[in-house]
């Protein structure tokens, strides 16, 4: 099993490739399926903002398209020296993959970690029990 130091270096790694020339707010990130494989993204922004990716969706999107479809763990790592939580659209998305024991560990890069559960960034979420018995 891959440590939370290596999937932390792993999202560092991924960071360098960021595409932030708007904000200058790079990102990276690294996910480990419930198979045992791992993932990683950088953000990509775009000068239409709206058509930017976060890192985290990026590691998202790829674990799916390879045919892993739940999450075990994700870390984020920013350059800042508060750690940065992932956007609403990333905990939403995170949550879509999930189970009740998803790890999301934040980090910087001066090595400050923190980790919380994915239902105490996202209290309340949606998800597919709204939709049970809709357009029936």
């Amino acid at each position: 099993m891959i440590s939370d130091a290596e999937l932390i270096a792993l999202a560092k790694d991924a960071r360098r490739f960021a595409h932030a020339p708007y904000s200058n707010f790079s990102v990276g990130a690294a996910l480990l399926s419930s198979d045992g494989r791992v993932f990683t993204g950088c953000n990509v922004e775009n000068s239409t903002y709206g058509l930017s990716m976060c890192a985290e969706r990026v590691a998202i999107f790829k674990a799916v398209s390879d045919g892993s479809h739940e999450i075990s763990k994700v870390v984020v790592v920013t350059d800042h020296e508060h750690i940065a939580p992932p956007c609403g659209c990333c905990r939403q998305m995170i949550w879509e993959f999930a189970n009740d024991q998803t790890e999301v560990i934040l980090a910087n890069l001066t090595g400050d970690v923190r980790s919380y559960r994915i239902g105490e960034l996202l209290p309340e979420a949606f998800d597919s029990k709204f939709l049970e018995g809709v357009g029936q």
